[in-house]
């Protein structure tokens, strides 16, 4: 096999992981095995949705230099996921680095901290997920790291571990884990349309679920 084929293979095999990840989404994976990062993540606009694997980003805290190399080193079709640290009201992001990233074949971004140029991200359709909104630059001189893990949203991520982010929010898939998580995934996509089916034909999730109803108290006639 040549090795423009391998490539090839290669590059398929990963679409078709990254749009099975994205159709089972954020919140069944979270629930699945995969790591579910803090709640301060969100979709810096909305609709933005993202599976990718992850390339690790570390910042000093209030500089994003590292973040420019990242650019210039992540594999295409890759995802930054970026620690700034305990300084997160400096937009370490926005249009110049997006049209880099999309020049460079990257897939999107997870940053611990704070984006701006919102609705530049929003017209360019580059999927952002972030801790927050914020307009005053960020430095260019400190040192950083690039493919080494980092904790981004309470999770330590490394390189090849995959992100998963949509209107939910954000999970991490550890790379060791992915099989574990896709077979632990898919059968709870399973079981969930089979409740669907069954509610619409007059179940009750008391009755699917096995729950308890006489726990819960009711007003005395």
């Amino acid at each position: 096999m040549s090795d423009e084929t391998t490539v090839h293979n290669e590059t398929t095999s990963r679409k078709e992981l990254a749009a099975t990840l994205a159709g089972l989404g954020s919140a069944t994976l979270g629930e699945s095995g995969g790591l579910a990062a803090d709640r301060r993540l969100r979709a810096a606009w909305p609709g933005a949705a993202l599976a990718a694997p992850a390339y690790p980003v570390g910042c000093t805290p209030g500089d994003n230099l590292a973040v420019h190399v990242a650019v210039t080193r992540a594999p295409e079709g890759s995802a930054l996921v970026v620690d700034v640290g305990w300084v997160a009201d400096r937009g370490y992001w926005g249009e110049v680095l997006t049209t880099a990233a999309e020049a460079a074949g990257l897939a999107g971004l997870v940053l611990d901290g704070g984006v701006r140029d919102v609705a530049a991200l929003e017209s360019h359709r580059f999927p952002v997920f972030a801790a927050g909104i914020a307009l005053t630059g960020a430095t260019k001189d400190k040192s950083g790291t690039v493919g080494v893990p980092v904790r981004v949203g309470g999770v330590v991520v490394g390189a090849g571990d995959w992100v998963v982010a949509d209107a939910d929010g954000v999970t991490f898939v550890p790379a060791a884990a992915l099989e574990q998580v896709l077979t632990a995934g898919r059968a709870r996509e399973a079981k969930e349309a089979g409740f669907f089916e069954a509610l619409r034909s007059g179940s009750t999730t008391i009755e699917l679920l096995g729950l308890d109803a006489t726990l819960i108290s009711e007003p005395r006639e």
